[in-house]
């Protein structure tokens, strides 16, 4: 991996950055307190993983009186689509159509869902994207 090339998230590490972009920036006990609730685990565990993660760049760490507040460094969207793409390149052989179709065939997709396909398949059609 070169020196600019962004870390991907371990699957626990990806559950913690869920929990910051969608709360924002968080303590550690705040963390453990979501992530708990699906699944037990221990505090002293989600420290550990976060405290990698900062190591990692992939959240960084403030101190605010005396906790210390963690925020994600990544942007969920470009998480995102590193994990995508990495799926597409060693499951798909890198066929966008295969994992789509796999990806409708797997979990049904609500109408609204299957409209915001359509309209992403127009606009590169239109060349927009």
């Amino acid at each position: 991996m070169s020196k600019g090339d962004p870390l991907r998230p371990t699957e626990a590490e990806l559950q913690i950055l869920k929990v910051l972009w969608k709360k924002g920036a968080s303590t550690v006990r705040e963390v453990y307190e979501v992530l708990n609730q699906s699944k037990p685990m221990l505090y002293t565990t989600v420290l550990k993983l976060m405290q990698i993660m900062t190591e990692k760049a992939l959240v960084k760490r403030s101190l605010l009186q005396r906790a210390h507040l963690y925020e994600a460094n990544v942007a969920e969207s470009q998480t995102q689509q590193q994990l995508v793409g990495d799926l597409l390149d060693k499951v798909f052989d890198g066929s966008a159509s295969q994992l789509v179709m796999r990806a409708l065939s797997n979990k049904k997709a609500s109408p609204q869902e299957i409209s915001e396909i359509r309209n992403l398949l127009d606009e590169f059609e239109r060349g927009n994207k």
